[in-house]
């Protein structure tokens, strides 16, 4: 049994806050879209053989940018989990959703937001690290782990993918 990966990946750049568009709503802007490809390029490099799942954020942002890993990585977007609870989610309710993930997936991709996403990745690794826009941290779970054991200060901060 080889020793599983946790992808959690910010949604890209997207549209400025206003008035006129709920958060929630606010979609992916070119400069977001063109570093998402980048970044999807390169943690397709990364990547290695076993099962995949990918989970996201019901926000526009995080969905679009889900959709475009996914297309870089040959994952059917049909297949992308859609998780409300993760739109605005505190760190531990993040882990929730990662540790009702089966033993049988290798590899889980969370697309979300900060930041919940940057306080997780520093739970789980003691590190102190501030997502950027569509940059992805590679957490390496300890040998024998799977994704519902996965705790504070367990996990290794592999890389930042970025651009």
């Amino acid at each position: 049994m080889g020793t599983k990966t946790l992808y959690l990946i910010r949604h890209a750049k997207a549209e400025e806050h206003s008035f006129l568009k709920k958060d929630f709503d606010r979609n992916l802007v070119d400069e977001g879209v063109q570093r998402a490809n980048t970044v999807a390029v390169k943690l397709q490099g990364h990547l290695k053989e076993g099962s995949i799942r990918v989970i996201s954020s019901t926000a526009s942002r995080a969905k679009q940018t889900a959709e475009i890993f996914c297309n870089h990585i040959g994952y059917p977007i049909g297949n992308i989990q859609l998780e409300e609870s993760l739109y605005e989610a505190y760190h531990r309710d993040i882990l929730d959703v990662i540790n009702r993930v089966s033993a049988a997936v290798d590899t889980l991709l969370v697309f979300g937001h900060n930041p919940g996403l940057s306080e997780l990745t520093n739970y789980l690794c003691n590190s102190y690290i501030e997502l950027k826009t569509a940059h992805a941290a590679k957490i390496i779970l300890p040998e024998g782990f799977d994704f519902d054991t996965l705790s504070g200060g367990t996990a290794d901060l592999e890389t930042i993918i970025t651009e």
